[in-house]
């Protein structure tokens, strides 16, 4: 390459366990990294095996995923389902290239608060969630609670949006006693458009995706990278 040559643009992987994320990665995509080429992976049986067996049952199914990203010439991979996310972090040494968690951004946040209100709409989301905050609050040990919101994740998997994302703000506006309250999957994040809370409301997809995008060599240039929605109006990262 000669100097002053613009080299190729950077290509994210994103491994998904469900299609919905797609067009939202893209969106943010084009709002903050337009010199990001994206690759989605999308593949639902990952986490019906992980909530049927537990996440370290699709540990050779992540890494093949991976591995194929890779091989057609991804810088990086982002995980976007928090149940798998943290089997597929662990496997970055395997594939040779940087792999990133969607939540952990957002885990780090919520880590410099007291008292945490983790809420999910699938149960083996929450022990992932909670061990991460733990993990990213380090020798400091927060107060951390959690909610599953009974019915949401049936309505999502019915198609169901909006029922949804009503459901998960109708638990999280019901939260008391919380100084931060994370959102704990990527799915969930519109639903801090509907909150009447007070309480900051932490969600993790523009979060995720920057630092995935930052480790596959390709710089933010939008703005509201927090993720959090304050008093019902959200921030701009909670799309």
């Amino acid at each position: 390459m000669t100097v002053g040559e613009v080299g190729p643009a950077p290509v994210l992987a994103l491994l998904h366990t469900a299609p919905v994320h797609v067009p939202v990665f893209e969106s943010l995509r084009d709002d903050n990294h337009p010199g990001l080429r994206l690759r989605h992976l999308v593949d639902e049986e990952l986490l019906r095996r992980a909530r049927a067996e537990g996440p370290d049952a699709v540990t050779d199914e992540v890494r093949a995923a991976l591995a194929t990203a890779v091989a057609h010439g991804a810088d990086a991979v982002l995980c976007t389902c928090s149940t798998v996310g943290a089997v597929a972090e662990r496997q970055a040494a395997a594939v040779g290239v940087p792999v990133v968690r969607v939540d952990r951004p957002m885990a780090r946040l919520a880590a410099a608060h007291r008292r945490i209100v983790v809420v999910a709409a699938l149960a083996s989301t929450l022990a992932p969630t909670v061990e991460l905050i733990r993990e990213e609050a380090g020798t400091s040990d927060p107060d951390i609670d959690t909610r599953l919101v009974d019915g949401a994740w049936e309505l999502f998997a019915s198609g169901d949006e909006d029922g949804f994302l009503d459901a998960v703000a109708q638990a999280v506006d019901g939260v008391r006693h919380a100084r931060v309250i994370v959102l704990a999957q990527a799915s969930m994040a519109g639903a801090a458009e509907r909150v009447r809370t007070g309480v900051p409301v932490l969600t993790s997809p523009r979060t995720g995706l920057a630092a995935a995008a930052a480790a596959a060599g390709c710089p933010q240039v939008g703005q509201g990278e927090t993720g959090v929605a304050v008093r019902g109006q959200p921030h701009r990262g909670n799309t």
